[in-house]
């Protein structure tokens, strides 16, 4: 495209608002795309432009998702998606110095050369490109702005005695646990943010740490980019990490960009070490006066390619740049997935013609989000392509065996992020809308599916890395900024707490988001309250312990907002869930038997009451320590019910009530707060008071811990007269002997 653009290199540090600035020049321009580094930010950059403009004006692109509406003006995309062929009056690319990424940068250097808006095109990144920038693009100028709040280094310190909104950088896997693991023992717990999370589970595990849920966040390099965290100190566990290829230790730019997490808006941050670990001065130095080397190659790939043949199509790959400032990419999962393909007799039979070849190219492209040996990744691919080249489109049995099999939340961590990975995989796939027949449907299957999997990957990370019931306060806030500041507006969104109903939706809504969940209410019927306001109910989800919410009016909202506030209301709900099965998943638990962990379970899928006929093997095989794991967990192993004691108290069985109704989608029981029993109705079925704890003893339904009291009673010397039975029961002396009839029988 010629040079008809303005051209600006929005430079600078971390927490300078580079992307708040773009977002506000590209919604001047009637139209307008900007390209983000990362599916995650791509979503929260779209969730703010459609809350400003409506939704039916954004389209979001990312290789996973596709939101375009009929005549969008905006386009918000990641950068490999961005559609550069669609003329915009104004284009930003953010994260620029991404270029010299040894696998993605050929993108962003294909972006700085090729990607212009019609008036306008901002370029947003690190100084470190400033002498890249002006050679390759000689009639761009520099837009410096300062750091809004100052970075200090505070050396070395304990993990336990890190400082509140702390985030704990490490950069594997296994480290980032083992450190949650010490957090859980001495804070009582923290969120972790990895880059193999889904963006639902990250942002579930970051809304917990911006809520106060938690007051330290453990992560890897994910939170360098773009995250905007209120953590006020950074401190690295690690100073190396493994590139894909090597162990290296850090750049300084590279640590950088993770220190500036540090800090936001006009709120100073500190930086350190987790003690033994030390941090040279000079480069401590370095970090504080935000001084880093310059970017001197960008990784660069020929992008007109040539798809005459197999061959002729790995041969462009390989040409070489002409420009000193750029070196070939080295080493890329499409094309070497490519090479391995074209030495395949029955591949390059069907890759015949420019056609054919493009679609083997695009299949190449399909990213291994499983992380898989390059052979094991390629086998799936070449299944792909076979199908599409012979049949025209992915076989259906096909694909919904590998699609179902992924469909399971039950597992631990690092089984569920597996499935995330792969269920990544088809996700992208079905947005090949040209590759499967009804892909509108795949796409929502596949969506689903993640967004399933990704809940019980929250709810496991809480598990095993939060202590609940030791609750943590926020010990800091953010100041206000100024009303001059850049970021005011947002910052005010989020303090603002004595609105008039609906005065300004919008920014009620933000408070909402923001809020702790201590603000959250759930009552018997499955309504959600903030501050007393209904806001959701409950509905039905894949499973009793994972339901669904629905937002309750705020159709005026955008559609983006109105999402963001459905995914903090569910994560409110699964809180709710966390809460009430918190007894059966103490540490008493851990070690029990598989008779043991039988009934435990069926505690759990009954929310807390089970009959104790339909288990009696199971109790038989109990040993004493399961039995006294069990008391001291509060599990009474009675004559007629085994119940949780704990989760008999009027807030659990509250709970239990809102998830009975949402799951059985039908009229249920909704005891009175420590009612002792309750009239059986015609219109409920009888089997649903065992969600609530109650069991039917007909006329009534008599709470668990209540019938085994009067069963006690009623063998006992001094067994209580009718009219004392009535007072237990809170019923008519009349309907005694039907009840404990109904009692003695059994179920």
């Amino acid at each position: 495209m010629p040079e008809r653009s303005t051209i600006t290199a929005a430079l600078g540090p971390t927490n300078t608002g580079k992307t708040h600035r773009a977002i506000e020049r590209l919604l001047t321009y009637d139209t307008g795309m900007i390209g983000l580094p990362l599916r995650l930010l791509a979503r929260e950059v779209y969730d703010k432009i459609s809350m400003r403009v409506g939704e039916t004006r954004v389209a979001l692109v990312t290789g996973e998702e596709r939101r375009v509406p009929r005549k969008p003006d905006y386009w918000v995309c990641t950068v490999e998606a961005m559609p550069v062929e669609q003329e915009v009056d104004f284009l930003a690319v953010d994260e620029i110095q991404l270029a010299a990424h040894p696998q993605r940068g050929h993108v962003f250097t294909d972006r700085l050369l090729h990607a212009r808006g019609r008036r306008e095109t901002w370029f947003l990144g690190s100084d470190t490109m400033r002498r890249a920038v002006a050679a390759l693009i000689p009639t761009a100028r520099f837009a410096d702005a300062p750091r809004f709040s100052r970075l200090s280094f505070t050396g070395a310190e304990k993990i336990t005695r890190l400082p509140g909104r702390s985030a704990v950088v490490a950069f594997s896997t296994d480290q980032v646990y083992e450190l949650a693991e010490r957090l859980r023992a001495n804070k009582g717990g923290s969120a972790v943010v990895l880059g193999s999370l889904s963006p639902r589970t990250r942002n579930a595990q970051v809304a917990m740490f911006q809520a106060g849920e938690v007051d330290t966040l453990v992560a890897t390099d994910a939170i360098g980019m773009g995250l905007n965290l209120q953590v006020n100190h950074v401190a690295f566990a690690a100073l190396h990490k493994f590139d894909g290829q090597e162990t290296r230790r850090l750049d300084v730019a590279e640590l950088g960009q993770i220190a500036g997490r540090a800090g936001r808006y006009q709120t100073d941050g500190t930086f350190g070490t987790v003690a033994p670990l030390e941090l040279p001065l000079e480069v401590a130095d370095d970090l504080q006066a935000h001084r880093f080397p310059s970017v001197e190659r960008l990784i660069w790939r020929n992008s007109s390619l040539d798809f005459s043949s197999p061959s002729a199509l790995l041969a462009s790959l390989q040409e070489r740049p002409r420009s000193p400032w750029l070196v070939l990419q080295r080493e890329a999962d499409d094309t070497d997935a490519l090479a391995l393909l074209a030495e395949d007799h029955e591949i390059r039979a069907l890759a015949q013609g420019p056609a054919q070849v493009e679609l083997l190219w695009q299949v190449c492209s399909i990213p291994d989000f499983r992380k898989l040996l390059l052979e094991n990744h390629t086998a799936l691919l070449r299944e792909i392509f076979l199908q599409l080249s012979t049949r025209g489109e992915l076989d259906q049995t096909w694909l919904a065996e590998r699609i179902d099999a992924l469909d399971d939340p039950l597992g631990d961590i690092d089984t569920l992020t597996a499935r995330i990975a792969a269920i990544r995989t088809w996700t992208y796939v079905a947005h090949r809308e040209s590759w499967l027949r009804n892909a509108l449907g795949w796409q929502e299957r596949t969506r689903q599916i993640e967004d399933r999997l990704s809940d019980a990957l929250h709810e496991a990370l809480i598990r095993r890395f939060v202590e609940k019931g030791r609750g943590v306060r926020r010990k800091t806030k953010p100041p206000v900024p100024s009303v001059h500041h850049p970021f005011a507006r947002l910052a005010h969104l989020s303090t603002a707490v004595d609105l008039p109903p609906l005065a300004d939706a919008n920014t009620w809504a933000e408070e909402l988001l923001d809020a702790s969940h201590l603000r959250f209410s759930l009552d018997a019927r499955g309504r959600i309250f903030f501050d007393d306001r209904e806001v959701g109910q409950l509905t039905r989800g894949a499973k009793l312990l994972l339901p669904d919410v629905k937002l309750h009016g705020h159709e005026t909202l955008p559609g983006g907002l109105r999402l963001r506030m459905q995914r903090r209301l569910l994560a409110f709900a699964r809180d709710e869930v966390a809460a009430l099965l918190d007894p059966l998943r103490g540490p008493a638990m851990q070690g029990i038997s598989i008779a043991a962990e039988g009934i435990r379970l069926a505690l759990e899928q009954s929310l807390g009451t089970i009959l104790t006929q339909r288990h009696e093997a199971a109790l038989r095989a109990l040993s004493r320590e399961d039995r006294v794991a069990f008391r001291e967990m509060g599990v009474v192993l009675g004559k007629r019910a085994i119940y949780v004691a704990p989760m008999l108290a009027p807030e659990s069985i509250s709970r239990r009530a809102a998830l009975a109704r949402a799951f059985l989608d039908a009229p249920t029981p909704c005891p009175p707060p420590g009612a002792p029993s309750i009239l059986l109705s015609p219109t409920v079925d009888p089997a649903s008071f065992l969600f609530v704890g109650y069991l039917p003893c007909n006329p009534r339904a008599v709470r668990a811990d209540l019938v085994e009291r009067v069963l006690r009673a009623m063998q006992s010397r001094d067994a209580p007269d009718i009219d004392e039975l009535a007072l237990w029961l809170g019923c008519d002396p009349a309907e005694i002997p039907w009840i404990v009839d109904a009692m003695l029988s059994h179920p």
